[in-house]
């Protein structure tokens, strides 16, 4: 889901200037810290946290924690890293929910920092932004992030 952020006077123009110098995404925030996130998954290179805006229950972003903008400018080893662990992230998706499939969709255009989204699904329809929360429950965040944690220990 894409937001437009204003500066205090409403001006989207003055904090997409500010933002394309160098500030930190809201994704480097959330692996930081700064910002709550239900984390999943951590290691050198990555994160995996609950999306905010799901489009199912389970919905997971992996994260490269170096700020890369567009997933081709990953370096071969990182894009690598980031689809081994969206695969095992999948496996677990699939044991926690009991879906049909793992949705994975690369898009880039809501948050400038590269990020898999991965939907359990069971059906295509499910795999359409136009249907992302626009709010969202933390409490059952952490109940999907344990049960995809614990799916995760399992394998």
């Amino acid at each position: 889901m894409l937001r437009i952020l204003q500066d205090r006077n409403g001006d989207p123009r003055s904090f997409a200037l500010t933002y394309g110098l160098g500030m930190t995404t809201i994704f480097t925030r959330i692996i930081d810290g700064e910002i709550p996130g239900t984390f999943v998954y951590r290691d050198d290179l990555c994160v995996v946290f609950m999306s905010i805006n799901p489009l199912a229950v389970g919905h997971a972003l992996v994260v490269p924690i170096e700020e890369v903008d567009h997933w081709i400018d990953c370096t071969p080893a990182l894009a690598a890293h980031l689809f081994e662990v969206s695969h095992r992230i999948g496996r677990a998706q699939e044991i926690a929910f009991g879906c049909d499939r793992v949705g994975l969709i690369i898009a880039g255009y809501e948050v400038p920092h590269a990020h898999i989204h991965l939907i359990p699904t069971s059906n295509m329809s499910q795999l359409s932004f136009a249907n992302a929360a626009t709010s969202v429950d933390f409490d059952a965040l952490a109940v999907a992030a344990k049960a995809i944690a614990d799916a995760l220990a399992t394998l």
